[in-house]
């Protein structure tokens, strides 16, 4: 039964989460030689088939990491009938967690994430149905074991379903922890410990990344999890603290907040970095009206295990320069990611990494500083850490490689959505970013701050607000540079309008569209007060 649903999801169900296959030319593969007219990768195809000399490849293509990147990159190069093969292990985490094909979005990431989520606000509509005229006879109980299994249940449908779509596209598929031992070789052992030494022309390294952990922090590694155990753990996280403030860090406290538990974030600088502060503040806000509990401008210092089983945690307290303590039943580290390459040998493939990061380095066509290597995703250096825009490059690489396409991944303007109770979503540039790049007195910015129809009629004890910001130039055209929601369903919002601001949308064709009454989403057409106005930009009426 799981095998069928796995089979259909893969079919079906899972391009709504990863996008939708793109249209394919089924052209003969290039046979140009070097310097005959072939553009970017098809010359470094061409170049690293030089380089190989003599020997014979197994592959025309391997891909290192089973994540959504790397296998759309393998499945678009299998269309195309070419030999490929997915090389992917995955190292469990400190506690011990492992899971199967599909990388952290399926496993340990957006999916996971986002069905807790939902399990939140299906929890807050049950309370506020009874505003509605619902009869809630029993008080609101939410069971983490029963949510667990369900959406652990689902990931491994995925799990099956990816191992189902590469048998059917005929891509190999490798179960182990591969490294390079020269620039075409790739040499794994297998769980029975026998040697595998995969060759191929041409080589994509998809590997993600890995949570961090504060190694200066006694007991950090030893009693602290991450977003890598949260999602399979098979009973309630009980009291949490989550120390960091990335969107990891807010998505995570938001839905176990929602769920009823006791959760409290600590954070030691700005939360939400790199996102629109101004929206980002309204966000961590709302939460904090929602019940979670900040501790701001701390960090922490130790983790200890009481005789209770709980975990005492000390902290200093930046701005009062004082030393605190409290206990928790878990204790979640969420202050960043690294890139996943430690064990790949990159050396012997010659590969440059960032010294400081840690991340390859790429160029625009996504190749290394070894011509027929490539990577995409998480790992590489300068690139937004997004499942679709993994999935888009790899696809576009496999084009490049096998289809005589020229055309490269766009990064500009690429939509994304933070999943906190009351949801962020942007694409474009924030309002910091603007002004760094074009100056403050050549940016407009466009406000409206409106309550929830759905909540604000009914309980008045209840303060939601929602927020709309426009970012634009002040030239004529008045280009739209950036546009931030804050609201429900802010992702399903957002979408569309990255359409019109990759088409180059301006402030006076938004100011012309006609509104869906009564929507969250026709307020954008109402963003007439402008930040530097110095007006009330709150909506107080239709």
């Amino acid at each position: 039964m799981l095998r069928g649903l796995g089979a259909r999801l893969a079919r079906h169900g899972s391009c709504a989460l990863t996008g939708i296959i793109a249209h394919l030319r089924l052209l003969p593969p290039p046979r140009t030689a070097p310097g005959a007219g072939l553009l970017c990768a098809g010359a470094a195809l061409s170049r690293g088939r030089v380089a190989a000399g003599a020997r014979k490849n197994e592959y025309d293509l391997l891909v290192i990491g089973g994540g959504s990147g790397g296998l759309a990159c393998a499945k678009e190069a299998a269309q195309f009938g070419r030999k490929v093969a997915v090389l992917d292990y995955v190292e469990p985490s400190p506690q011990g967690t492992a899971w199967g094909l599909g990388g952290t979005c399926v496993n340990v990431g957006c999916i996971p994430k986002k069905l807790m989520h939902q399990a939140a606000l299906l929890g807050s509509s049950l309370k506020d149905a009874q505003h509605y005229g619902w009869s809630i006879s029993q008080p609101v109980h939410h069971t983490w074991s029963v949510m667990a299994q369900s959406v652990q249940n689902y990931v491994k449908s995925l799990n099956w379903g990816h191992r189902v779509q590469l048998q059917e596209k005929k891509v190999k598929y490798f179960n182990i922890k591969g490294s390079f031992s020269d620039p075409h070789t790739v040499r794994g052992l297998t769980k029975a410990g026998k040697e595998t030494v995969i060759t191929a022309d041409n080589i994509v390294i998809a590997t993600g990344g890995r949570p961090k952990y504060p190694v200066h922090v006694a007991g950090a590694l030893e009693y602290g999890i991450t977003s890598d155990d949260l999602f399979w753990l098979k009973e309630s996280p009980g009291k949490t603290l989550i120390v960091g403030a990335s969107y990891v860090s807010l998505e995570c406290a938001g839905f176990l907040t929602g769920i009823g538990l006791d959760t409290t974030v600590m954070m030691r600088s700005i939360p939400l970095r790199g996102f629109d502060q101004q929206m980002a503040s309204l966000v961590t806000e709302h939460m904090e009206s929602y019940g979670t509990k900040f501790l701001k401008r701390c960090f922490p210092t130790k983790v200890e295990k009481l005789k209770s089983n709980r975990l005492q945690v000390t902290w200093k307290n930046a701005d009062l320069g004082t030393e605190e303590t409290d206990s928790f039943n878990t204790v979640m580290w969420a202050v960043g990611r690294a890139p996943d390459t430690k064990t790949l040998n990159l050396e012997a493939a010659g590969v440059k990494t960032n010294s400081e990061t840690g991340k390859i380095i790429v160029d625009a066509s996504e190749a290394t500083s070894v011509p027929h290597i490539y990577a995409i995703g998480d790992i590489t250096e300068g690139r937004p850490e997004l499942t679709p825009t993994a999935i888009a490059a790899g696809k576009l690489l496999a084009q490049r490689l096998f289809s005589q396409s020229s055309e490269l991944m766009d990064y500009d303007n690429v939509p994304t959505t933070v999943f906190t109770p009351l949801e962020y979503g942007c694409v474009g540039l924030s309002e910091e970013a603007a002004v760094q790049r074009h100056g403050s007195d050549n940016i407009e910015f466009h406000l409206i701050h409106l309550h929830a129809l759905s909540l604000s009629v009914l309980r008045e004890d209840l303060f939601v607000m929602y927020c709309f910001q426009m970012v634009c130039l002040r030239e004529r055209e008045q280009r739209i540079l950036g546009l931030h929601f804050i609201g429900p369903n802010a992702g399903e919002v957002i979408q569309g309008f990255a359409l019109g601001i990759k088409c180059g949308a301006t402030y006076p064709q938004m100011m012309k569209t006609v509104g869906i009454h009564p929507t969250c989403a026709e307020e954008v057409t109402k963003l007439h007060i402008t930040k530097r106005s110095g007006l009330d930009a709150t909506v107080t009426g239709c």
